[in-house]
């Protein structure tokens, strides 16, 4: 078991943007050593280990596709070799698979979503907690959901809030289970939030249009979300597990 004085490991999966590159760079400047996972941008990914290393961190960057278990096995494998065993899991890679009505959404990019958004974050939880239960590691997950999860987006995309209802449900199930090891499993679900992933998902304009009906006004800045991700991981939220925070301006209709 590694000792208390060590410094703790966390794996971001999806940390090369957005949400994930801003909890990389939070979580570096509180002592985390990162390892910054991606899939396709390695610039990106590689941006954000050079931002924490130059304001003195350690960080790692290590591709592989959370969709696919050999990925993960060697995710988790080149983590442990570059910088030492998972402490830490924040499960944040996702997609959206496009915006439109459910009857339109192609059966490829479902399969792609519920691969990504479901599998992905359950292959990653598995070999954690594998690892965390060989080692007697307490360890933390926190799992990256969505508001959308609580509105189902209709018109939008009903798959991608299905996916992420899903995930709600298994950090439920999850951290019930684990929580006699001494293991917490949380989720954040973010609502609009300024990423790229809207116009990853084909309407870039779409913070403008929806942000009149959140609550708050506006839509949340990535490091916002960031926050409540990285208070979940510390000893701060020590009692909390099995339960999922919504960071969504009070969400929208």
């Amino acid at each position: 078991m590694k000792a208390p004085s060590e410094q703790p490991i966390l794996l971001i999966t999806g940390a090369g943007r957005g949400i994930g590159a801003a909890t990389a760079l939070l979580a570096a400047s509180q002592g985390y050593a990162v390892v910054v996972n991606f899939l396709h941008d390695a610039a990106a990914a590689d941006g954000v280990v050079a931002n924490i290393r130059e304001a003195g961190g350690q960080a790692i960057v290590v591709q592989g596709d959370v969709s696919k278990v050999k990925d993960v096995r060697r995710i988790f494998d080149e983590a442990e070799a570059g910088l030492g065993p998972v402490d830490f899991l924040v499960n944040n890679a996702g997609i959206t698979g496009g915006l439109g009505p459910f009857a339109a959404v192609r059966p490829e990019a479902l399969e792609a979503v519920l691969d990504t958004n479901v599998l992905g974050v359950m292959f990653c939880a598995q070999e954690a907690l594998r690892r965390w239960q060989a080692s007697g590691t307490r360890g933390v997950i926190v799992n990256v959901s969505s508001g959308a999860a609580q509105t189902g987006s209709p018109g939008e995309y009903v798959h991608y809030a299905a996916s992420k209802a899903a995930v709600d449900a298994f950090t439920v199930g999850l951290g019930r289970e684990v929580a006699p090891q001494g293991i917490r499993v949380c989720g954040v679900a973010p609502g609009m939030t300024l990423t790229d992933i809207h116009a990853a998902a084909g309407e870039p304009d779409r913070p403008a249009r929806v942000a009149p009906r959140i609550p708050l006004r506006r839509l949340a800045a990535p490091e916002e979300i960031a926050e409540a991700i990285v208070w979940l991981l510390s000893p701060a939220a020590s009692y909390v597990t099995a339960t999922t925070l919504q960071c969504s301006g009070g969400l929208t209709s």
